[in-house]
């Protein structure tokens, strides 16, 4: 019988891989690339169509050997990640599924690059408030975050659970752990005898 952190795990990671590649298709198919643009929220979300052939926020996009660091990476962290799911608890869900999508994520991606050299970005978020965006811009330059797609996300959110679970999860699981076993009682505790009482109530004495 498979065992349920291997069930989570995989569950979670072909149906994140099957949307982010399906997601990615969309665009290619639908919106120009650099130029279409569909409005999801106005002045917050929208869908765009960007390949990005570096890594994250386009670093590195003119090295040379680029690609054959990204698949030396990938095959690591690959192995990380198949490392740290054989050593959870069978049982397990919160963190099988927290693998399961960071390991979507890196193949998701890894699958863009081997295919057509770069990712397939597409999420845009962006803000126009008047206040905010001139606060933004101020500060960082800009009043976007770079576009990212379903695989990015994945990685985001698989990582925020581990977050929530060192903080939050694990101290309650080890308390767990060490608390002692319950006591048990005998199966048929009996009544204590009592030699000040005869063995036949009938019976008086005198």
């Amino acid at each position: 019988m498979i065992q349920t952190r291997f069930k989570w795990f995989g569950v979670v990671g072909v149906i994140s891989v099957v949307l982010d590649q399906w997601t990615k298709m969309l665009v290619q198919e639908h919106i120009p690339l650099g130029r279409g643009e569909i409005t999801l929220i106005d002045g917050f979300l929208s869908l765009v169509h960007a390949e990005n052939s570096g890594a994250a926020f386009g670093m590195g996009n003119d090295w040379e050997y680029r690609m054959v660091v990204f698949a030396v990476f990938t095959v690591v962290a690959l192995g990380v990640l198949v490392k740290m799911l054989l050593e959870l608890p069978t049982s397990d869900r919160f963190q099988s599924t927290a693998l399961g999508l960071i390991t979507s994520g890196a193949v998701g991606n890894a699958i863009d690059r081997a295919d057509k050299q770069s990712v397939t970005d597409f999420i845009r978020v962006y803000t126009e408030h008047e206040t905010l965006r001139p606060t933004l811009i101020e500060w960082f330059g800009t009043a976007e975050w770079p576009s990212f797609n379903v695989a990015d996300a994945a990685i985001v959110i698989g990582l925020l659970m581990f977050v929530v679970h060192w903080i939050f999860l694990e101290k309650d699981e080890e308390d767990l752990q060490s608390e002692p076993p319950a006591r048990s009682l005998p199966d048929d505790p009996g009544l204590p005898d009592d030699p000040g009482l005869p063995d036949d109530p009938g019976q008086a004495t005198g």
